[in-house]
């Protein structure tokens, strides 16, 4: 006997501005709520070898677990704050991804550190600091098929986020954490930087500045050297945030073709390399992060309270010299 999939509540629609994104994500395609209850959902990532989605849950410490055949169960608690006393709204991990190994790396907003989760028991902590400094609050990273680990650094996760005393860095980064341990500050010109993804030939560095007065997604030039070119703007959504469309510019991932599917205002704005918005999956909330899952056709999107997710036409890019996991195009 034949198994049937269980009818899921949907939220929001999708948002065609473009007849091409038609090809991308078919009419009529639901966007499906698969839990809810969170404070602030945040930084999902698949982990093929089982099957399961891991997304952060910041203000409650913890790390949740979301799979098709075993629903929603808590993975790690603390996740990103170890301490005894009261650290605010936003304590817990942020963005997650693997590395090249397959294990868990973590931005921690109360620890402020980079880490990576070690399978056999404990964490590592990977970066802390530049120049001697404490980072602010590591916010979303990404692997380079080099090794190379890049980050974000606003102080969301600080108590009392850009006033607060315990800050030592008086701006906000974008940093490359070398193979070697290096850390090395990019670029220092957004005021908010937030999620960043490379395009599928690594020759360009899109990062999100989540700030209201400058809500857009530059582009920076990615040199083989692992520094970055003069950055430009790739969209600005500022006229958005400022009439009151929830969100702002936060996690993005990119398919095949370059297209990149960026949480913002509204929900994830789905945009041509050339910086042509196709249209919006619309979740109705204030949408933080989304990631490829499955076959790298599925595209998993963390909403506030809510994990959703919405089948795709496309797939997941592939980086250069990057092994996809098990042939199903979702990279490590």
């Amino acid at each position: 006997m034949q198994t049937k999939t269980p009818q899921r509540p949907t939220m929001g629609g999708i948002v065609r501005l473009d007849p091409r994104l038609d090809e991308l994500v078919a009419p009529g395609t639901p966007i499906e709520m698969l839990a809810s209850g969170f404070e602030w959902s945040e930084g999902p990532i698949w982990i093929a070898d089982g099957g399961y989605l891991l997304f952060s849950d910041i203000p409650r410490n913890s790390i949740m677990k979301w799979s098709e055949a075993d629903g929603l169960s808590l993975f790690l608690k603390p996740s990103g704050f170890t301490g005894t006393v009261d650290y605010g709204r936003e304590p817990g991990s942020n963005a997650l991804t693997l590395d090249h190994e397959g294990r868990l790396t973590l931005c921690e907003h109360g620890d402020r550190r980079i880490s990576r989760l070690y399978p056999d028991g404990g964490k590592r902590t990977l970066a802390d600091a530049y120049h001697g400094k404490r980072l602010n609050s590591p916010n979303d990273l990404c692997f380079k098929s080099s090794g190379d680990l890049y980050f974000t650094d606003p102080p969301y996760g600080l108590p009392k986020n850009f006033e607060d005393p315990r800050r030592e860095l008086d701006f906000c980064g974008v940093y490359r954490l070398a193979a070697d341990g290096a850390v090395t500050l990019l670029t220092r010109e957004l005021t908010r930087p937030n999620g960043l993804a490379f395009s599928p030939d690594e020759k360009s560095l899109y990062v999100a500045n989540s700030d209201p007065e400058r809500a857009v997604w530059m582009k920076y030039p990615a040199e083989p050297d692992g520094t970055l070119g003069p950055g430009a703007v790739f969209l600005d959504v500022t006229a958005a945030a400022r009439q009151g469309s929830p969100g702002l510019p936060d996690g993005m991932k990119v398919d095949a073709s370059g297209n990149l599917f960026a949480t913002g205002p509204g929900g994830v704005s789905v945009i041509t390399p050339g910086g042509k918005v196709l249209g919006r999956i619309e979740t109705g909330q204030r949408t933080s992060n989304c990631a490829w899952g499955e076959d790298g056709s599925t595209l998993y999107i963390t909403a506030h309270h809510y994990l959703c997710r919405i089948r795709t036409t496309t797939r997941a890019a592939v980086m250069p010299g990057r092994l996809a996991v098990a042939g199903t195009g979702v990279v490590l």
